[in-house]
């Protein structure tokens, strides 16, 4: 994949506060990559489906803050489906402190969620 800098944040609408931490933690750090993401999930339309997917798969990596909200979050789970069927890198981070189920839907389900720390998250970005 070329690379274009760009990094989606998946993230279910519950969830804003943190995304919007995370991007200040983004912003602070000062790294090479501007970040996107779909703040409108619309998961029942086709042409959203589309357009994430697209948004999606022209990213170098995507990282998912992972709540107890996942559960029924269908838009975030499109993204991530979108990522993973595109080949797209994923990080999964715990995106609170709040303890989750012990079943999550696919395409979570069964992989690992990373602590959520800066050298995580660099680590991450500097394998793009």
């Amino acid at each position: 994949m070329a690379s274009t800098n760009k990094v989606f944040i998946s993230f279910a609408l519950r969830d804003i506060k943190s995304h919007d931490r995370l991007l200040e933690q983004l912003n602070k750090e000062q790294t090479k990559f501007s970040f996107v993401d779909m703040p409108v999930k619309q998961s029942w339309e086709p042409a959203w489906k589309e357009e994430c997917r697209a948004k999606v798969t022209e990213c170098d990596g995507v990282i998912a803050l992972v709540t107890a909200n996942i559960i029924r979050a269908s838009g975030q789970l499109w993204e991530l489906i979108c990522a993973y069927e595109g080949r797209v890198p994923v990080l999964l981070i715990h995106g609170n402190d709040e303890k989750l189920p012990s079943k999550l839907p696919d395409p979570v389900g069964q992989r690992d969620i990373e602590p959520w720390t800066w050298p995580t998250i660099s680590n991450f970005l500097n394998r793009l």
